[in-house]
């Protein structure tokens, strides 16, 4: 089933102005107005967060506005400005997170995410790293997901804080309840609707059309068929100018496995050609099947590094063949390179004695396409003695940070996320436990080694001015060695709890 994401931007204009402003902007605390023409009526057509909560409204005469907040920043309107940055937003969006984007006017972006959100984790991850990313980008943005475009648009407005999800074949569900304002209707439309008592969408679902249709014009009615998935609403992905494509149309609809992996092969021979014209390689593919219901199926994957490689990116493209569905045939396939890097010939060695490092990238290509990107990584030091904060998570093929990891004691191969508490029994301050009660199992200590004394980190929390950690390494009967730690010094309680954690496991 389809999935559509709809990013609302309930603050757009003002947005773009404080960022294309840069350190020129007026405080974010500091009201923002923008104010175009109405008429011969000067009126606010957008407002900042600080706006709206001193009640500033859009569509208010800038007089009235003026007089309310003394002192308030006005911006002219500039609609065009607004209109390609949305779409330059789009742009970056269609880059990072899934092969069909479009812009949807005048404050959202509209994403088809079918077959994309593996790739982030999942839905929920996937809304909560686009929505993010907005925000530390000064953006204020809500976002929702749903069967249909409409759906989703309605949620984003309505629902969303930040973000909703609605579950699959929900969508009357959750749209019952919402005014008829979310159908995205012309005002006039809803004010009549209004006049005949239909207050929600629910209130619509289920009367006859015909009725409807004839005192409200078909519009009413395509709009919540388009809502509830009765009615197809595609997407026309944007693409930027410069966007390398290969395309093939077929004079019969193509349907087949063996058929579809051949044309790929093409298009990719194709692709890889215009690459090496440019000095380019793909850092992100997406193959786009049109079918003969006007629905597109699509397939993206990801690389490591530039590669322009036909046979490589053949054979990560066909391993995707089993997530596309033909349909009643696929009428058109085009192969589009979002992310394309420069990518230099490299020579290969020249005589007995050069070797070449081994090339890691096409096995991460491999995995990362079929679990997901976030789910292969490789662990890096990180400069603190605290030991869930000595470690981080860096791309499986990102360079050496440089940092080294710690020799002076040994550490664990397994870090719990965090430590776990256990029961035992030691003689403080300085001695070993006799024995550890560790999930429900009772473990009795034949040999340790410790304490290695751990500090907190006070310029990070004043909590941790005087906080303690004492940690011990200790193997059972059954020659299972543990990482545990005393929280404290075993005297004074201001330096921890003195209960016991244990933190890892020893392979």
């Amino acid at each position: 089933m389809a999935r559509v994401i709809s990013v609302f931007l309930p603050t757009w204009p003002t947005d773009r102005l404080r960022r294309k402003t840069g350190a020129a902007a007026s405080p974010a605390e500091a009201p923002l107005i923008i104010a175009g023409r109405d008429g011969n009526r000067r009126v606010i057509t957008a407002a900042d967060a600080a706006a709206w909560a001193l009640g500033l409204r859009i569509g208010m005469p800038v007089t009235k506005a003026q007089a309310l907040v003394p002192g308030l920043t006005i911006a002219p309107a500039n609609p065009r400005a607004d209109a390609e940055g949305l779409e330059r937003l789009a742009l970056w969006v269609l880059q990072r997170f899934s092969p069909i984007v479009a812009v949807d006017g005048p404050d959202g972006i509209v994403i088809d995410s079918t077959g994309a959100d593996h790739l982030h984790g999942g839905e929920a991850a996937m809304l909560d790293a686009l929505v993010g990313r907005l925000t530390f980008a000064g953006v204020a943005a809500r976002a929702a997901v749903a069967d249909t475009w409409g759906a989703a648009h309605a949620l984003a407005r309505w629902r969303a804080d930040p973000v909703f999800i609605a579950a699959a074949g929900a969508a009357e569900t959750v749209l019952a309840p919402l005014p008829l304002e979310a159908l995205r209707l012309p005002p006039a439309l809803s004010a009549g609707l209004r006049e005949l008592g239909f207050a929600c969408i629910g209130d619509l679902i289920g009367q006859p059309r015909a009725p409807l249709t004839r005192r409200f014009g078909p519009e009413l009615c395509r709009r919540l068929d388009q809502a509830l998935g009765d009615a197809s609403e595609p997407i026309t992905p944007v693409r930027p100018d410069d966007m390398i494509e290969a395309r093939r149309s077929f004079a019969e609809p193509i349907a087949a496995a063996e058929t579809i992996a051949r044309y790929i092969g093409k298009l990719v021979d194709a692709l890889c050609g215009t690459l090496e014209e440019r000095g380019l390689g793909a850092r992100r593919l997406d193959l786009l099947c049109h079918r003969t219901d006007s629905r597109i199926q699509t397939v993206r994957i990801g690389l490591a590094r530039p590669v322009r490689d036909p046979k490589r990116l053949t054979r990560l493209l066909c391993d995707k063949i089993e997530t596309i569905d033909p349909g009643l045939g696929i009428e058109i396939m085009s192969l589009v390179a979002p992310l394309a890097e420069p990518l230099a010939a490299k020579q290969a060695p020249s005589s007995l004695i050069e070797t070449s490092e081994p090339d890691l990238s096409g096995l991460i290509d491999t995995l990362a396409n079929r679990v997901g990107a976030k789910a292969v990584y490789r662990f890096a030091p990180v400069p603190s003695d605290v030991p869930e904060r000595s470690v981080c998570r860096i791309p499986a093929l990102a360079e050496d940070t440089g940092a080294r990891w710690p020799d002076h004691w040994p550490r664990p191969s397994r870090l719990l996320p965090r430590p776990e508490p256990i029961e035992t029994m030691a003689l403080m301050p300085d001695h070993p436990p006799n024995w550890i009660s560790w999930r429900g199992i009772r473990r009795q200590v034949r040999r340790a080694d410790g304490p290695e004394r751990v500090f907190g980190e006070w310029w990070k929390r004043d909590a941790e001015l005087a906080a303690v950690r004492d940690y011990f390494r200790i193997e059972d009967e059954a020659g299972a060695r543990f990482w545990i730690f005393r929280s404290g010094d075993g005297e004074d309680a201001a330096t921890g709890s003195h209960r016991w954690f244990l933190h890892g496991v020893f392979g």
